[in-house]
Order: structure tokens, then C-alpha cells, then sequence
């Protein structure tokens, strides 16, 4: 009832806040260039945060905005598959001038669109953000959505083998963790098993997101934990021919692949496509093969825009492919693998009302996804089953005119979805599930302080078709504030108090029967009631000119939490361990911290550490998979168009484990990246390699299902080339 009144007074907020009284005008212009090449840069779009004001980059790399309200405004640089650049500008007179350079070297992109739903600088924001560019992803080659992302503060990885590794955040793992494209769910089956992969192409998006706690507010329930969203540049119009191309290959797996796309705009109308694919053997560990281990995929996608003077309308279409095995036997006559395939069909639009609401934007998706289970034996391949899984996803979001010092948005959201199992592994019944919901995000923004503050309400609803199993509906709210407070000019506290609410997932309810990828024989729980969950994030950053970093704090108190529970049973005809879905309180408390300092112009010193500690607050029993504490120690060396970057990787050893769950060693791991880059006035050259693992050491991810059978891969070397032209 509280949190309902909270969410009523925040709409009453919104609909009578007073408007700002008049404002004096000034005007801001500058330029862009590209280093090391001190190049201009035609077409890059600059943004005004705040004012929600965009401008395009003449042939000369110069850019102009008059009647800019006098104040304090961070102005955003974006340029295709390049880092962007941001910068905070005081207008206070006619004229301002700012000049911007960008880089086309691996360094940590500075914006975020996920927080808030427009672009804002990561140091500026409310939550916890890490954000991972192009450039990053390319010299990693990563085969999957958990390999782009490891290592990353905060962020771990589940395994099962290769092509299906998922990102976990500060221990959250499953339908707490939503992992979206372009803002939209990607509709896969990712979350229900630990050797399911993610549908997405990670070197064919301009940078990857990651909302680090709860992200409720704007994305839903199973958001609870985190959010990851994988950006694509395609909401805005860029004038003329742009693209790039990416090859790569690698040793220990034989890794070897491509990527490539192209863009054109001319007057209000854009098109765009993009494809590519990879493969990569089984991987070498330093005793021996990892007999099926191998991944094959490929992507295209493409689209059209329109972009008149008031809003825009778009389609987009996207195909993903793919095939992997996974490891269970170590017997190459006996083998399971995994093929994948998602038909996504997306329209967006938006358009400027200029009035209380300013703007409007709509999305609407619908999604194809089918899985197939394949066992080999003995030369011969069988079809054992098949997921089907169709959504409907549609969003809608207002944005308000900013009224004095109050600005903020606010929308509803929803989905269909219907999922059915043919063949052995129908674990849960065909079933119809239905969610929708309302939000609201608002922002005070005072001289010395920012308030952000908002709710949402969801329903979700389960139909099972058969087995005589119940109906379920949930309706939860959720709530959060948060205050922002600069220490000075280069540095920021943030602080921030989430109710969040989750509906059990479907395998949670309804799930029955041996689930070998899981190595239990589950038992779901159609009584299941919501998880409701408390959480508090503090944040300190610094952004000064030779030293950024950041330390973030978080815990959460989750009531009723679900969970996995073995009942010390065993299943006669699967010779499985016999788990329930049952309920109880938990709590995960952890930290993390970055540090990056400019030694020289030349030499940059970073490191970062995380850690959680999460457990059932009932019995003091720790939670299965949860990362262990690690530390990370790097050198950058720039000099010229020459980047080097040597890194150790220290991880700390894990036995704080759960019932049938078995501790794993410690370990450190030596890499070394670096790039050379060639840049000119309308295209760039980058070469890169990734040398990882260097001294062959053998260990284990403690998150992996099978790390007794799968350890991390061994030694090996990756190179890619990549071209671009803007």
C-alpha cells in the first residue's frame, strides 16, 4: 500500500510540476577530431544531454547550437563503432566555444542509454554502469555474451562450455539478469539453464551495457539483479556512407571468423545492414582437449529508417544462428550439441510533441526463437527436443519537458510469450505468459545535489496448457530514490534505496522431471509466492584529469528468495540428485572498486577488485556459484598509434560453497593486448592481438556447472584487422 502511494504521488508530481521562468540564450560551437591522426571528423553527432538537442558535424568536423538556456550541460560525442567522448560545459555567455578529440584506441566508453533511457555520461549517473565498446569487443573475439563480458568489474561468467557462457552480476544469475538488445528482450532460453546460451552477436553491436543492481524500474522483474543491453546506433540519422569490416583468427581453437557493415543516409532516410559469422574447434587446456567443445555461428541484420524534422520510424530485422557442443561426455562417438536460432522483427519510432510531453517514443518486437537438443552417437544424430518460444514485446515512453528543476519520463511495457518443449526435455508444460506494467523515472537536478526517484507497477501471469497444473498471476511494485551530491568539480557521491518485486520464473513453478544440464531432477513449485527484494548502492567516483575511479558498495536483502534446494534424495531412473524449488530469506553484500592513474603522458596504471558473499539468512548456508574475490593489475602504454596493454588476473580461491557444490583453487593469469592504428581523414586501419593465458596455468571457473570436466581454456594468441571508413 505504501509503495502504491509512493508511485501515485510520483505521477502527481509529473502532471503539476510549475514551469522554469524565463531564461537567458547563449550559443556553444566547436570542433571534432580523430587522434592519433589530428584528422576532422565528418558526420559525428553531438548531443546535448538534458536538453535532449542533437547536431551533425559538417565536412570541417565543426558543429554550432544557438539558444542553449544558460546552465551546466554534459555534451556527448558519438561517432560509429569509436569510443565516445564526453564533456561538461558551463554556457554563461553569448558565445561557447569546446572543441572534442577522439580516440580510436580500447579505452572504457563513457555513456550509457540503459540508466535512463536517453544518453548520460557514466560518471553522472545514478547506478553503477560498466560499459564495453566495439573496439574492446573486437580484440577480444569473444565466441559468446559471458566471454565479452568477464573479468569485467562486477561481472563473472557461467559456463558450460563455450557457446554458453552467460554473465552473472555480483552473483546474480538466471531470470535475475536480464539480458536485452536495443532495449527490447531477446526472447531465448537462456536464463532457464545453465547450458543455454544468449542469441546475440556481440561484434556486430556498437558497445554492451551493464546496469549493475536492480534495473526494475524500466525493465521488469527479472531485472533484479542487473540488466545488459547491447546497443546499436540506429536511432538517429547519419548523413553520407559509413561501415567497417573485422577478420580475426586465433590459435589454441583455431578460432577464425569476420564481421561487417555498412550504413547510408541521405536526406530524412537511412538504411543499414551488417552480418558476419565465426567458428572455433574444441579448446586446448593445459592437460589436454576439451572433446566437444566447438562453436559455430552467424548473424545478419538490416533495416530503414526515417528520420523526418520531428521524430523518426524504423524497421529492423534480425537473424541469429548458431550451434555449439556441450562437454558432458568425454567421448567423441557420444556427444550433445546445442542449435540455436532467433528471427527478430523490430519497429521503433518517435516523435517530438513540443508540448508537456516532448517526446515520444514506441518500440514494438516480435520474436521467433526455436531450440534443438542433437545426440550423437556413433556417427549418427537424433533430434531429442526442440523449444519453441515466440514473444511479443511492445514499450512505450514519454518524455517530459523539463519543468524547472524537475525532468523525467514515464511509460508502460509488457509482453507475451508462449513456450513449448517437444521431446524429452519438456521439463515444464505449453505455456501462455502474459506481463504488463507502468513506470515512472523523475529527476530533480539542484545546484548542489540531483534527486532521481520512481516506480513501477507489473503484473505477470502464467496459463499452463495441460498437466493439470494452476493458473498463476503476480502483481508487485517497485520503487527506488537515489541522491547525487558532487564532492567537487571532479569527483561524486551517489546513494541509492530499491524496493524491488519479481514473479517466479516459469521452470520455477512448473518444471518436473531429470534435468541433466542442471544434474538434478527438479521439482517445481506452483505455490511459489513473489520475491521481494530491499537493496542499498553507494557509489564514489572521480574523474580527474590524471586519476578515474570508482568504488561502489551494495547489499540486498531479498525475502523469500528461490532457490535450488537438494532434498538429499535421489531419483531411481535418472540416478539424479532430487532438488526443489523452495523459498527463504537471503541476503548479498560485496564491493567493487577501479582505479586508473596517467603515470606519464605516455603510461596509464589501473587496477580493480570485486567481491559478494551471498547466503540463506535462515541457516548461515552460502549460495551456489558465487564469484569469488579477484583483482585485476594492468599497464596501458600508448606512443604514437602503437597501444600495449600487459595485465595480470588474480583470483582468489572459493570454498564458501553450496550442497553438492565443490570449492575451486586459486589462480593468476598473465594476458597482454595491444593495437596499431593507421588513421586518415575518412577511414582508419586498426591491428590488433590478444595474448592470453600466457603461462599455459591450468584452472577452473568456479561458476561453471562442469568445471570438474571443463577447465578455462590454455595459452593462445588471437589477432583481428579492422577497417573503417565514416
Amino acid at each position: 500500500m505504501k509503495v502504491n502511494l509512493y508511485i501515485t504521488a510520483l505521477f502527481l508530481i509529473t502532471l503539476f510540476s510549475i514551469h522554469g521562468v524565463g531564461q537567458t540564450m547563449g550559443s556553444l560551437r566547436g570542433k571534432v577530431t580523430l587522434q592519433p591522426a589530428n584528422v576532422a571528423v565528418r558526420g559525428a553527432l553531438i548531443t546535448i544531454n538534458g536538453l535532449r538537442r542533437t547536431a551533425l558535424t559538417d565536412d570541417a568536423g565543426s558543429f554550432e547550437f544557438q539558444g542553449i538556456p544558460f546552465g551546466k550541460y554534459e555534451v556527448i560525442v558519438h561517432l560509429e563503432r569509436v569510443s565516445d567522448v564526453v564533456k561538461t560545459v558551463e554556457i554563461l555567455s553569448g558565445e561557447t566555444a569546446l572543441d572534442f578529440e577522439m580516440m580510436l584506441t580500447v579505452v572504457n566508453e563513457q555513456v550509457t542509454v540503459t540508466v535512463t533511457g536517453e544518453k548520460e555520461g557514466i560518471f553522472s549517473s545514478f547506478q553503477p554502469v560498466t560499459s564495453i565498446g566495439s573496439l574492446q569487443l573486437t580484440q577480444k573475439n569473444p565466441i559468446s555474451l559471458g566471454e565479452a563480458l568477464e573479468n569485467e568489474s562486477g561481472i563473472a561468467k557461467r559456463s558450460f562450455s563455450p557457446g554458453a557462457s552467460r554473465p552473472v552480476i555480483r552473483g546474480f544469475d538466471g531470470d535475475r539478469v536480464l539480458v536485452m538488445q536495443d532495449g527490447l528482450r531477446l526472447g531465448t532460453v537462456a536464463s532457464q539453464s545453465g547450458a543455454y546460451g544468449e542469441s546475440l552477436n556481440v561484434l556486430s553491436v556498437d558497445r554492451i551495457e551493464v546496469v549493475k543492481g536492480a534495473a526494475t524500474l524500466l525493465y521488469g522483474s527479472n531485472a533484479i539483479g542487473g540488466v545488459i543491453n547491447a546497443v546499436n546506433e540506429n536511432d538517429s540519422l547519419t548523413k553520407g556512407f559509413s561501415g567497417y569490416f573485422t577478420g580475426f583468427g586465433g590459435s589454441n581453437n583455431w578460432q577464425a571468423g569476420g564481421n561487417g557493415g555498412l550504413k547510408f543516409g541521405a536526406k530524412d532516410f537511412m538504411v543499414w545492414a551488417n552480418g558476419g559469422g565465426q567458428k572455433s574447434n574444441d579448446y586446448q587446456t593445459p592437460r589436454g582437449r576439451v572433446v566437444n567443445s566447438f562453436s559455430r555461428d552467424g548473424v545478419f541484420n538490416g533495416g530503414a529508417g526515417w528520420f523526418p524534422t520531428k521524430g523518426f520510424l524504423s524497421f529492423t530485422y534480425n537473424n541469429d544462428w548458431r550451434r555449439y557442443g556441450i562437454p558432458l561426455e568425454p567421448d567423441e562417438d557420444e556427444a550433445i550439441d546445442l542449435k540455436l536460432r532467433r528471427h527478430s522483427y523490430i519497429v521503433k519510432g518517435g516523435y517530438n510533441f513540443n508540448s508537456f510531453i516532448e517526446r515520444g517514443n514506441f518500440a514494438i518486437q516480435y520474436n521467433e526463437f526455436t531450440q534443438d537438443e542433437l545426440e550423437r552417437e556413433d556417427g549418427e544424430q537424433e533430434l531429442e527436443s526442440r523449444f519453441f518460444n515466440k514473444t511479443f514485446v511492445y514499450r512505450a515512453s514519454f518524455e517530459q519537458r523539463r519543468r524547472g528543476k524537475l525532468s523525467g519520463m514515464f511509460g508502460f511495457s509488457g509482453f507475451t510469450r508462449d513456450y513449448e518443449v517437444r521431446g524429452d526435455d519438456d521439463l515444464a508444460p505449453h505455456t501462455k505468459q502474459n506481463n504488463f506494467a507502468v513506470f515512472a523515472l523523475e529527476k530533480l537536478d539542484f545546484k548542489t545535489f540531483g534527486l532521481q526517484f520512481g516506480g513501477r507497477v507489473e503484473n505477470t501471469s502464467y496459463k499452463p496448457l495441460g498437466r493439470n497444473l494452476p493458473e498463476r498471476s503476480f502483481t508487485g511494485a517497485s520503487a527506488s530514490f537515489g541522491i547525487r551530491v558532487p564532492i567537487r568539480a571532479f569527483s561524486v557521491f551517489a546513494a541509492n534505496f530499491t524496493h524491488s518485486f519479481r514473479a517466479p520464473a516459469l521452470e520455477e513453478l512448473y518444471n518436473f522431471g531429470p534435468h541433466d544440464d542442471n544434474f538434478a531432477f527438479e521439482r517445481g513449485n506452483a505455490n511459489l509466492r513473489s520475491e521481494i527484494g530491499n537493496g542499498l548502492d553507494l557509489s564514489y567516483r572521480v574523474n580527474a584529469k590524471r586519476v578515474r575511479a570508482e568504488a561502489n558498495f551494495f547489499y540486498y536483502d531479498l525475502s523469500r528468495f528461490v532457490f535450488l534446494a537438494f532434498t538429499g534424495g535421489t531419483d531411481a531412473q535418472s540416478s539424479l540428485p532430487i532438488a526443489d524449488y523452495a523459498q527463504s530469506d537471503s541476503r548479498f553484500v560485496g564491493t567493487e572498486f577501479k582505479f586508473e592513474g596517467d603515470l606519464s603522458r605516455n603510461f596509464k596504471f589501473d587496477t580493480s577488485l570485486d567481491y559478494v558473499n551471498a547466503k540463506l539468512t535462515g541457516n548461515g548456508k552460502s549460495l551456489p556459484r558465487i564469484p569469488p574475490l579477484r583483482g585485476k593489475i594492468g599497464l596501458s602504454a600508448n606512443w604514437k598509434n602503437l597501444f600495449l596493454r600487459p595485465e595480470i588476473l588474480l583470483v582468489n580461491r572459493q570454498d564458501k560453497i553450496y550442497t553438492n557444490e565443490t570449492p575451486t583453487s586459486g589462480y593468476a593469469v598473465l594476458n597482454l593486448t595491444g593495437s596499431y592504428t593507421l588513421a586518415r581523414e575518412r577511414s582508419a586501419q586498426i591491428f590488433s592481438f590478444n595474448a592470453y593465458n600466457l603461462t599455459d596455468k591450468f584452472y577452473q571457473n568456479h561458476l561453471s556447472l562442469i568445471k570438474d570436466r571443463m577447465p578455462e581454456i590454455g595459452r593462445g594468441v588471437r589477432f583481428s584487422y579492422t577497417v573503417r571508413f565514416f
